[in-house]
């Protein structure tokens, strides 16, 4: 049926056969009442071929099935004239569906191209907020996997990116606090902070101080639209690794779950805590947290999650462990410090806790440095 490609949502290895079902429906019915006695005509039931067309099916395909019923019961009634004949008011009825019919598939697929078209944007701002990274850049090998709790969304509150600069590669891992296009906002507005930031800073904690500073500026802009989310916070890590000591990596937490190194030697907390998350800094008598300068072995793989992770439940309200369940995966496979094999691992086994049911965007981040093998990446001027 031509005309019918666009619409059609039935396709067997790669070809449409979304013509298929209404074919074998007007197939049947038009058997049926062959078969049947001569007071039991079912003929006009083929009305019903158009409105399952309509569903599946293109606005041609559609128009063309409409036409077939009504061609067929025409002379499907004509063509037994000493049996029951159902007449005029039949053919009515079969003719008014068809047009009916074809009115909808025309308003389904309109609604479809609406709907394909906001899923373009949503992606086209996804890939804005959260750009696509090579697979190792700046020196580390990373992995990461992003699931929006509202599915249509496809984008939400949590951010990650990795700048390398001439002081080494920043790595940044976050999450806005509550829901909707603000927090979007607000997160492209750190990353945009964050990818200036690492670049040129040579402190670490003047990256921090800079951030911090983007999510009161932003607030403030946010408020003087009269808008009631200009107190918005963020939580979030921030690490860097130096070029000139490749066994360290400095990182401060901001109010986030610390991140976990894991490691050949089993999975440990990188920091023990952390300060406030970011925007409330004012609230603290002890300033922002310090910059810890913690040891990474060769190999060792820095894990960091949102609260999508940490806080998703199963059936029972039990949180997912996911310490635990690192060591007890890595303890079964070395080479579950992967970063990707890492990151699949805590994917999958979020979902499966909580039964793919999320409450909470869920971001799972992983990054080591690259061996010489893997290269460093190249970096941007």
């Amino acid at each position: 049926m031509s005309g019918v490609g666009r619409g059609q949502v039935l396709r067997v290895r790669g070809r449409g056969v979304a013509w298929l079902p209404p074919l074998l429906l007007l197939v049947a019915i038009t058997a049926i009442d062959y078969n049947t006695a001569a007071e039991f005509r079912m003929i006009s039931w083929v009305v019903l071929v158009p409105g399952i067309a309509a569903a599946i099916c293109g606005v041609v395909g559609t128009a063309v099935f409409a036409a077939l019923a009504l061609v067929t019961y025409v002379v499907a009634d004509s063509s037994w004239p000493h049996q029951y004949q159902s007449g005029l008011p039949d053919f009515i009825l079969v003719a008014v569906g068809g047009i009916l019919a074809v009115l909808a598939c025309a308003v389904r697929l309109r609604g479809e191209r609406s709907m394909l078209h906001m899923r373009d944007v949503a992606d086209t701002t996804r890939r804005t907020v959260l750009r696509p990274l090579p697979p190792v850049w700046g020196g580390l090998e990373h992995a990461e996997v992003y699931l929006a709790a509202d599915s249509e969304a496809r984008v939400g509150g949590d951010f990650y990116d990795i700048q390398p600069g001439p002081h080494g590669t920043r790595v940044l891992v976050g999450d806005v606090q509550g829901k909707g296009l603000g927090a979007v906002e607000e997160a492209a507005a750190l990353l945009g902070t964050f990818r200036e930031a690492a670049y040129h800073e040579p402190a670490l904690a003047t990256v921090a101080e800079r951030l911090e500073i983007r999510v009161r500026r932003h607030g403030g802009h946010v408020t003087a639209l009269g808008r009631d989310d200009g107190d918005r916070f963020a939580t979030a890590v921030l690490l860097g690794f130096p070029e000139a000591d490749t066994g360290v990596v400095e990182a401060m937490v901001f109010g986030h779950e610390p991140p976990l190194v894991v490691g050949p030697s089993g999975v440990r907390p990188l920091l023990a805590a952390g300060g406030l998350p970011l925007g409330l800094a004012a609230l603290s008598a002890d300033g922002p947290p310090p910059v810890h300068r913690v040891p990474l072995a060769p190999g060792e793989t820095v894990l960091l999650t949102s609260d999508g992770v940490t806080e998703a439940r199963d059936p029972a309200g039990e949180f997912y462990a996911l310490a635990d369940e690192v060591a007890r995966a890595l303890a079964g496979d070395p080479r579950a410090v992967e970063p990707r094999r890492l990151v699949a691992l805590v994917r999958d086994g979020t979902l499966g806790h909580c039964g793919g049911r999320l409450l909470d965007d869920t971001t799972v981040f992983a990054v080591r440095r690259a061996d010489e093998r893997a290269g460093k990446g190249r970096r941007p001027s």
